[in-house]
């Protein structure tokens, strides 16, 4: 089996409210539950992120396409990878995605 990289773009920002972050922690706990032992790195959520260009210039916009966390899962092609990811409790909000990137071992 093969690892992929889910990345997922959005906010990033967790719910402030005490009932929608427990359920949103439901949703992701039962998504894993779903995926078993294709999870290999349950992942978390990331901050705002800084992009270093050449010639050093940094930008502090959280990036073009924001990423909200990561998840490493194992499938046994891409395509397995993609339906895996169909379920995932972040395409509940519309203006979310998941981004999937095969990992590639070179060592």
């Amino acid at each position: 089996m093969a690892k992929y990289l889910y990345v997922y773009h959005g906010s990033g920002k967790m719910p402030t409210d005490e009932a929608e972050r427990k359920a949103a922690m439901d949703a992701w706990n039962g998504w894993y539950g779903k995926l078993g032992s294709a999870v290999v790195d349950g992942g978390n959520p990331v901050g705002m992120s800084k992009m270093v260009l050449p010639g050093g210039k940094v930008e502090n916009n959280g990036g073009s396409n924001p990423a909200a966390g990561y998840t490493i899962v194992e499938a046994k092609d891409i395509d397995d990878a993609v339906a895996k990811a169909k379920d995932c409790p972040i395409l509940m909000n519309p203006a979310f995605s998941v981004e999937i990137a095969p990992i590639i071992e070179v060592m």
